[in-house]
């Protein structure tokens, strides 16, 4: 919170440039904006000078408001006197008799972008990108930035830009009016110089944010305008409520003024910094930085070999989705297949996804072709030689793996790495016929994998530091957050939210509807009900899945027949168009009223006991009962040293699962319910419904000491 600064020369022209000081991104700290008020001052006493230049350091204009800062007040609670301070400090450049000029190099986000705004005019290099990312952390722009956009691009433009924090590459923030003129690096402070004198000379306007209004839609357009951005953001975000404030805040200048608007934007910003939302966004930002530490790995000083060449092994969903994620960030992809059916079906995969890319806008045709020249078709070993490491990705059949990676040992070089896609199978049992298991790794993605953002580097006993490292490097270059993990069945992810599913089947043999479950836990924010997961992953993977936790964990996989009587039926899930809903177009799930006749059934054979008041549970309660399991079991990770900190197992709850972010993962969102509660409703459901909900010994200890679930434990030792 207390760091960087700014400093101010004033040239031979007259014009005093003030530059933030805060490496690496030049973060607006209290240090920084203090040191920024009083050279404002200077320069406005100082006769010698007639205007002033705003930029930063080292490439860089400004990252916005150091988040460390909002961490530090929402901890120490530190209210009115240094959070209204950003106000006072935006009307000292706000009132100021010169003229000031933003000269923007790089990044322009949040606070950064907002005091460019104070600015009479924003001058940019090409590469700058312009942003006010907010809300991803639970607040509205504190800097004037809800009254200023508006003003400077449009209503309709600004409410895109802060609510869904969309980046403006400079091109783009000079068409729409941001941004003034764009000149290269060499230029960018000799022009803004200039473009400053010439407003102080009046032979430029004079141009405040707050005074403009030609961007602005007539009243009865912006009326319209926010009536529909509201209605979209209660039905996209209703567990949250600042998206909602920051529209309130925008609306207020509009219809009341500028000044009322700004006064209005500092006190929701002060009461937001507080709120539980905000709390937890900031912690999941830190806790996604924190996963690239990795005790006994990253602090052995070792240095990312170069990978220059991939080869993926499998080209199905998950290996087309691979090779797409790799190809997308410039790696060339040697694809494996067993015959050229299913190789031209996987580069037929691999097309559609970057089609899919050149629909929506995200890619050109001319990057369409590039990309894909990327990617070799092979059904042999031949060039894999050349690699320099190979994601096996094919179906999860333990033999078959060893098979390929006996092959792979043969055919790779010596230094190259070997990464296994497997969601579930301990790593020392597909290495076993190899005498290479030091640079066997897991390299565990998420499906779609070109999508979700999660990956999950595995290790075991004997991967080699150098392994990990080199593919935390390759994870960060392919734009994923990779979680560094232990060896075990289902590893973190897939193991911890396994009685997800598990405790579903368990509540509907016992009489809870299928579809309340659902709907509940996707009102609380989950993208898929567990049982419309089912359904996406594919039953047989399902039941897979399951074999191999049987086979580790039988106390505490629940043996339901449901799935199974489905399968005999040719009930698959989504892809026979038929599982636990009815498919129709695209991926368009229905309440399917034939899945009685199978609940009925499975209820049947595992002679369960009909429990009437499953029918009748609030929300909250059907959720309390599908993830306090998935805690508890979260908790043995931890304890087993699978997972390094609970941090880690909140960005794989949030980027593998989709847990809502804004609730801070699941060890965060555990513990803001407390130990004694989860241990107290687990084992009252253990006497209802048996030994699957016993509380583990870590979680009950915890509870019984008042200790928070996701505090370090000091002397367990990392299985890693």
């Amino acid at each position: 919170m207390g760091n960087g600064s700014t400093e101010m020369e004033v040239g031979a022209d007259s014009v005093a440039v003030i530059a933030v000081v805060n490496p690496p991104v030049n973060a607006l700290s209290f240090d920084v904006l203090y040191s920024l008020k009083k050279n404002y001052e200077e320069a406005l006493r100082r006769n010698d000078v007639k205007a002033i230049v705003l930029t930063g350091r080292g490439g860089v204009f400004s990252g916005g408001f150091d988040i460390s800062a909002i961490a530090a007040i929402q901890k120490y609670v530190v209210k009115q006197t240094k959070v209204n301070y950003i106000d006072a400090m935006t009307d000292i450049l706000e009132a100021a008799g010169k003229p000031s000029v933003a000269a923007i190099n790089g990044l322009a986000l949040g606070g950064g972008l907002e005091i460019s705004m104070v600015c009479e005019a924003r001058i940019s290099t090409p590469k700058a990108q312009l942003c006010l990312p907010e809300l991803q952390l639970g607040v509205i722009p504190g800097f004037g930035g809800t009254q200023r956009l508006p003003r400077l691009v449009g209503l309709a433009k600004a409410l895109e830009m802060i609510l869904l924090s969309k980046p403006l590459k400079a091109e783009e923030a000079h068409q729409l009016g941001l941004v003034d003129a764009i000149v290269s690096p060499e230029d960018l402070l000799s022009t803004a110089r200039r473009w400053a004198l010439d407003i102080y000379e009046s032979r430029r306007p004079w141009v405040r944010a707050l005074s403009k209004t030609d961007k602005l839609e007539s009243p009865e357009e912006a009326r319209e305008i926010l009536k529909f951005v509201r209605a979209q953001v209660q039905k996209q975000a209703p567990n949250v409520k600042h998206p909602l404030i920051c529209i309130d805040v925008i609306e207020e200048g509009i219809v009341s003024g500028p000044r009322d608007g700004l006064r209005k934007e500092a006190n929701c910003f002060q009461e937001l910094i507080f709120s539980d939302t905000s709390k937890s966004l900031i912690h999941v930002f830190f806790s996604q930085r924190a996963t690239l530490k990795v005790p006994g790995v990253t602090d052995l000083g070792l240095m990312p070999r170069n990978v220059t060449k991939v080869a993926v092994v499998g080209g199905g969903l998950m290996g087309s989705g691979i090779a797409t994620a790799l190809i997308l960030s410039h790696y060339p992809v040697i694809l494996k297949e067993v015959d050229e059916k299913f190789l031209n079906a996987a580069i037929g995969r691999i097309k559609v996804n970057l089609r899919n890319r050149v629909m929506k806008g995200k890619m050109s045709e001319d990057k369409y072709k590039k990309t894909l020249s990327l990617l070799t078709g092979v059904l042999d070993y031949e060039r894999f030689k050349e690699v320099d490491l190979v994601i096996e990705s094919v179906i999860e059949n333990v033999e078959l793996k060893q098979q390929i990676f006996t092959e792979l040992e043969q055919h790779c070089t010596p230094h190259c790495i070997l990464a296994t896609n497997t969601s579930t199978i301990d790593l020392n049992v597909i290495g076993a016929k190899t005498n290479c298991q030091d640079r066997i790794v897991g390299a565990h993605f998420f499906n779609p994998a070109h999508i979700v953002p999660l990956l999950e580097i595995v290790r075991s006993g004997r991967t080699s530091p150098q392994a990990v490292i080199d593919l935390l490097d390759v994870g960060k270059k392919i734009k994923k957050t990779p979680i560094v993990v232990g060896n075990c069945t289902g590893f973190a992810v897939n193991r911890m939210f396994f009685p997800y599913t598990q405790t579903t089947l368990l509540l509907v043999d016992h009489g809870a509807d299928v579809y309340n479950i659902d709907r509940a836990c996707t009102e609380f924010g989950m993208p898929l009900g567990p049982f419309r997961l089912v359904d996406r992953v594919g039953f047989r993977v399902a039941v897979a899945a399951v074999m191999q936790f049987l086979e580790n964990f039988p106390e505490r996989v629940y043996k339901s027949m449901l799935v199974p009587l489905m399968i005999e039926d040719e009930r698959t899930g989504e892809t026979s168009q038929k599982g636990f809903y009815k498919y129709e177009g695209k991926r368009k799930a229905t309440p399917d009223p034939e899945i009685l006749k199978y609940v009925e059934k499975s209820r049947s054979i595992a002679g369960a006991t009909f429990d009437p008041e499953l029918m009748k549970l609030e929300d909250k309660d059907i959720v309390e009962m599908v993830f306090f399991p998935v805690i508890n079991e979260a908790c043995r990770v931890l304890d087993e040293g699978i997972a390094v900190k609970a941090s880690d197992l909140d960005i794989a709850s949030i980027f593998g699962m989709g847990f809502p972010p804004y609730r801070g993962g699941i060890m965060y969102w555990a513990d803001s319910i407390g130990a004694a509660r989860i241990v107290a409703k687990l084992s009252e459901w253990e006497v209802k419904y048996g030994q699957f909900f016993r509380p583990c010994s870590y979680l009950s200890e915890r509870a019984a000491a008042g200790v928070p679930l996701s505090e370090p434990k000091n002397q367990a030792k990392p299985r890693l």
